[in-house]
This record gives C-alpha cells, structure tokens and sequence, in this order.
C-alpha cells in the first residue's frame, strides 16, 4: 500500500505564505489525479487543487484561484502546495490523496479519492 506523507503546514500571519508537501512512498505508473483538500473544525472536507499527473492540468477550488498553486516533481514522487497571500478563512487541517482511476479530477470530489496522508494543520491569523 502507497503511502503519502504532508509537511510544511504551521502558522503565519495573514499575508504570508506557506508551501506544502506530499511525498508518495513509491512511484505510481501510469497517469492520475492528485490533489489537496482542507477541512476546518465542524465543516465539510473541501477539494482545494487537483492536477492531472499525465498532462499536468490543473484545477482550483475559486476560493484559491490566483493565490493558490499545484504542481508535481515526478522524479521525486512529490506533490507541492504553494499557498500566498493567506487569510483567516484558509485555517485548516489540509490533506494530499491520490484518485488512482481518474474520470472526473476536476471536481475535485473527495469521494473520488482513495489514497490519503494523515494531513498537516495551516493556521493563518490576522
């Protein structure tokens, strides 16, 4: 079983700036969706990015449009998160997973997903 691993989540103040990562415990062949997603305390687990691994599209939830960027190093087995100009309303526990038979990455429904990390906590404070 593939495992995937988050870091790089932590605290900063409204403004600033926050990459994370997802390392895969091995190498997937063949073509899939990764994404990130987010969950606050008492809401719903909200699909953030997604990029298709074979072309390399992406999709974004709109409420990270121009702020938010997905992006993958195959060669390293990771997905990436760069996250600027956050605010109070982008606190949550975020979490990589992987759709291994993709048929519709973007929209970026958790249901879809089969292969999830353990997550990593982003608090931006204003």
């Amino acid at each position: 079983q593939v495992q995937l691993v988050e870091s790089g989540g932590g605290s900063v103040q409204a403004g600033g700036s926050l990459r994370l990562s997802c390392a895969a415990s091995a190498y997937w062949y063949g073509s899939y969706c990764m994404a990130w997603f987010r969950q606050a305390p008492g809401k719903e687990r909200e699909g953030v990015a997604v990029i298709y691994t074979g072309t390399g599209v992406t999709y974004y939830a709109d409420s990270v449009k121009g702020r938010f960027t997905i992006s993958q190093d195959n060669a390293k087995n990771t997905l990436y998160l760069q996250m600027n100009s956050l605010n109070p309303a982008d606190t949550a526990m975020y979490y990589c997973a992987a759709d291994l038979s993709p048929r519709r990455c973007y929209l970026i429904d958790p249901a879809d997903f089969g292969v999830w990390g353990q997550g990593t906590q982003v608090t931006a404070s204003s």
